[in-house]
């Protein structure tokens, strides 16, 4: 969809009459309609805070709150907190909303289609009786694309409660968040949408053993199938990046403001510091984001400093700025955040920004550096609260890590 057509349909829409309904309060049951017809389903509730509307997108354990709301005329205009990402979208004479989730890419918006129906409770309908299967646990899982030439391994872990499940996946980057759905038959179906990633994942059920379909975003397509599996496990996290032990380890980047700032700065001298590899489109480092920041008022005092690097979807520095700031905001950041100046897609981002490490694997990543400024060691990924006790175990890892760092010789 152009922009010239997504501004005329939304300036028509706004210009409709006066008595346009309204964007009621209230349970929503919303699907961004793909056009293979695997629709992505997910769940949100408006609510009225301090005079105004705001919403909470629901997925599994997570209200996820989007507080820039406006209407004009029949036209609500929804902006998502972070991921360059909004809903635009008409409410219709039944009081219902028909429009576009917007995302911002490299280069041009990539424009979904969107409806939502007020009322619906639900994520998806019970289409057979209740199954006597339980998914509960843990799977190993391979993901693999449709012309089988890359493939993704997986830890599913999930939950089931009646015919409701919760649960994730985890991978190399953490995990694929706070996922809901159903088991109804011998049919699995999960979905999530955060405002950048948008999944739906369906699967047979066959005793131990699940083969399905993911998709994802505007089109993406992929087959899986797993095994159950309580002794599965990833990569150990803290092997996956290389580091070349014989350079030195500095870079030198604009913070958010455009000021240069250089881990050979004095503030970071005699320090131990956390690199944070990360970028604002990234589910997984706005789960990071939000532990580092707290943890940094809490150990900076006793020695340690935090710098984030952001490598965005642009080399725009105005536009990745603004990305940042908005995420620096949302999770009240008192660390620096740094502009790299080099996208999340580029092969050579290691290369051109950190040469000292092999490769960027996946993002966030968090490198230690102590006191004597050597890298000591490198975590790659970070898993959100949706994994539970992964959760909380890394964060005592993290905690572990830099106590022992604080107490070493320089």
């Amino acid at each position: 969809m152009s922009r010239l057509y997504i501004s005329l349909f939304f300036l028509l829409s706004a210009a409709s009459a006066i008595s346009a309904p309204a964007f009621r309060s209230g349970q929503w049951r919303a699907l961004l309609q793909r056009k293979d017809g695997h629709d992505i389903v997910f769940n949100f509730q408006v609510s009225d805070s301090a005079g105004k509307q705001v919403i909470y997108i629901r997925n599994a354990g997570e209200r996820l709150l989007v507080d820039d709301i406006t209407q004009t005329g029949d036209s609500i205009f929804i902006r998502l907190p972070f991921y360059e990402s909004q809903l635009r979208a008409k409410v219709t004479p039944e009081g219902n909303l028909e429009g576009v989730w917007l995302r911002h890419l490299v280069a041009d918006w990539q424009s979904v289609p969107f409806k939502a129906f007020y009322g619906e409770d639900y994520r998806f309908p019970a289409e057979a009786p209740a199954s006597a299967a339980n998914i509960s646990g843990r799977w190993a899982a391979m993901f693999r694309t449709l012309d089988g030439k890359d493939s993704t391994f997986r830890v599913g872990e999930f939950k089931q409660k009646g015919s409701h499940v919760t649960g994730t996946f985890l991978d190399a980057g953490g995990d694929l968040r706070y996922l809901e759905g159903t088991v109804s038959g011998d049919s699995l179906k999960l979905s999530c949408f955060d405002g950048t990633h948008a999944y739906f994942f369906t699967a047979r059920i066959e005793g131990n053993t699940l083969s399905g379909q993911q998709y994802s975003g505007a089109a993406s397509h992929e087959t899986w199938t797993a095994t159950k599996d309580e002794n599965a496990k990833l990569e150990d996290q803290f092997a996956m990046t290389k580091w070349k032990k014989d350079q030195p380890f500095t870079f030198t980047f604009r913070d958010i403001d455009g000021k240069e700032v250089s881990l050979s700065d004095a503030r970071f001298k005699g320090k131990v510091v956390l690199v944070q590899i990360m970028g604002s489109w990234c589910p997984n480092c706005m789960d990071e984001t939000r532990f580092l920041s707290g943890f940094y008022n809490e150990y900076h005092s006793k020695g340690v400093e935090v710098v984030g690097l952001a490598y965005e979807r642009s080399t725009d520095f105005a536009r990745s700025q603004n990305s940042l700031r908005t995420f620096q905001q949302r999770f009240q950041v008192k660390y620096p955040m740094l502009i790299t100046g080099v996208t999340v897609g580029d092969s050579l981002r290691a290369e051109k920004t950190l040469p000292q490490l092999e490769r960027i694997v996946n993002f966030p990543t968090t490198i230690f550096v102590g006191r004597s400024g050597r890298i000591e060691k490198i975590h790659t990924g970070f898993s959100g609260p949706g994994t539970g006790t992964h959760y909380e175990d890394q964060k005592q890892e993290f905690y572990t890590i830099v106590n022992d760092l604080l107490a070493a010789k320089s």
